[in-house]
């Protein structure tokens, strides 16, 4: 039962992220918290199927302010060939200095933070990213498989991986490929789980820092679903603080 094996695997990669990653979510958790507590951002970012964890945080129901996902339409999938199409993304995520652009939006401050996802962690605009952060001071958490950054060479000219630039490591427990399942008749492993893995790595941090931001007596904005009763005016409250945090128009960042 092909089914079945996959939720045998996903379960087996689950068990392992509780049983090794405890620490290293503690960790996360103090540094996004920190954040937070001192009026900083929490930046979530992703490209590919990584950006399925960014949007499964914030605005999401259960999450809470404080998060700043960044989303390029041109490094997320909507397409299979043509534009947002596989050869279009591959090709722009692999391209040194775009991760520049991106952040020449925002104001970034050393009591930022920021999370990469990245299953490999070697394509230049999540390794970018992270250098631009720790140019500006700022603490990067890293999602990504260590098996399959390990087993690989960075696309980056600075010959770094992902994992190596972060200040905590999550490892998100999926093998190299990313594949769980082999299927009998078929080549190939089939059954992705970075995605699952790094959802519930990042939420396990989630909650965690607004554990620790509430110890600290920092209010903390649960952003609650539409669906319940009054879930219309929680919305707008939940949103309303990231009205005046856009950055005014011609004030960027270095990320030099």
């Amino acid at each position: 039962m092909s089914a079945q094996d996959y939720f045998t695997r996903i379960a087996e990669v689950l068990s392992r992220i509780q049983s090794t990653q405890k620490e290293k979510i503690q960790k996360a958790a103090a540094v996004l918290a920190h954040s937070i507590s001192s009026g900083g951002r929490a930046y979530l970012f992703g490209s590919g199927h990584s950006v399925l964890p960014v949007l499964d945080i914030f605005p999401r129901y259960g999450s809470f302010v404080g998060f700043y996902p960044i989303y390029d339409p041109r490094l997320m999938w909507f397409n299979v060939v043509g534009p947002g199409g596989a050869r279009e993304l591959l090709w722009l995520e692999r391209q040194e200095g775009y991760a520049r652009v991106i952040l020449a939006s925002y104001v970034l401050e050393p009591r930022d933070s920021f999370v990469v996802f990245s299953h490999g962690g070697l394509n230049a605009v999540p390794i970018e990213m992270a250098l631009a952060m720790r140019a500006r001071e700022a603490r990067v958490v890293a999602i990504t498989s260590l098996a399959q950054s390990r087993a690989a060479t960075s696309r980056h000219a600075s010959g770094k991986r992902l994992f190596e630039l972060a200040d905590v490591v999550l490892d998100n427990g999926v093998p190299e490929g990313d594949a769980l399942i082999s299927v009998p008749g078929i080549d190939s492993p089939m059954g992705p789980g970075s995605t699952v893995s790094g959802a519930a790595l990042v939420n396990a941090v989630l909650v965690e820092a607004a554990a620790l931001a509430a110890a600290r007596g920092v209010r903390v904005a649960v952003l609650r679903s539409a669906n319940l009763e009054k879930g219309d005016d929680e919305l707008e409250r939940s949103i309303e603080p990231y009205r005046d945090r856009v950055p005014a128009f011609g004030k960027t960042c270095n990320p030099d």
